[in-house]
């Protein structure tokens, strides 16, 4: 016997993002140099988790404040911007702690563990007072929404994500609060209307 049975439809839900104020707070309550250098280089570059731990030395290019990932999501490379304040702490994080393949290595070599990245994450944000649960992800999704809510284009936010297509790009259209901040309510209309005039029409309700 053979049943027809429905798939259930995949839930579609928009990316959780961060204001720039909490951003600003989390990296802020950060302490230690590396822990800062790592939370703020996977928002100033968007960069997923795994493209953080692959990255190497060679892959800054500090006389264009620009970054290489490579083999991202697809096995592309791409390339991504940095900030030029998180440059000199980079600089200044490369002088303290020598790594020698990997740009963030464990205590013992070797690449940085992708539960440190959570757990330094998890803590800035408690200390910063942020009670929802933030994952390195949201840093991700919030450079996007604060570059979208910039003015920057959707051609170049897909390509310093490394989106196959504009449509997963469009969706921060969704969380932008300078999006949707600008769409004017049809309701304004209503308390003006109500002050100047009164309804006269049929008064049955």
């Amino acid at each position: 016997m053979v049943f027809n049975i429905e798939r259930p439809r995949k839930a579609k839900l928009l990316p959780k993002v961060l204001s720039k104020e909490e951003v600003f707070a989390i990296i802020s309550t950060i302490k230690n140099l590396k822990h800062r250098c790592i939370i703020s280089l996977i928002y100033s570059a968007g960069l997923r988790r795994s493209e953080l731990l692959n990255l190497k030395i060679i892959d800054l290019d500090s006389s264009r404040n620009l970054i290489l990932i490579r083999g991202g999501k697809g096995n592309k490379d791409r390339q991504s911007i940095i900030s030029k304040e998180l440059f000199k702490h980079l600089r200044e994080y490369y002088k303290k702690y020598k790594p020698k393949t990997w740009l963030f290595e464990g205590a013992n070599g070797g690449q940085y563990s992708p539960s440190s990245i959570a757990k330094v994450l998890s803590k800035a944000s408690k200390i910063a007072g942020i009670r929802r649960k933030i994952t390195p992800h949201m840093l991700r999704h919030s450079f996007a929404t604060h570059l979208l809510e910039q003015g920057v284009s959707f051609r170049h936010i897909q390509t310093l994500l490394g989106h196959g297509s504009s449509k997963t790009t469009e969706i921060y259209t969704q969380v932008s609060t300078q999006e949707i901040g600008n769409i004017k309510n049809p309701l304004d209309g209503f308390y003006k209307y109500s002050s100047d005039t009164k309804y006269k029409g049929n008064k049955h309700h």
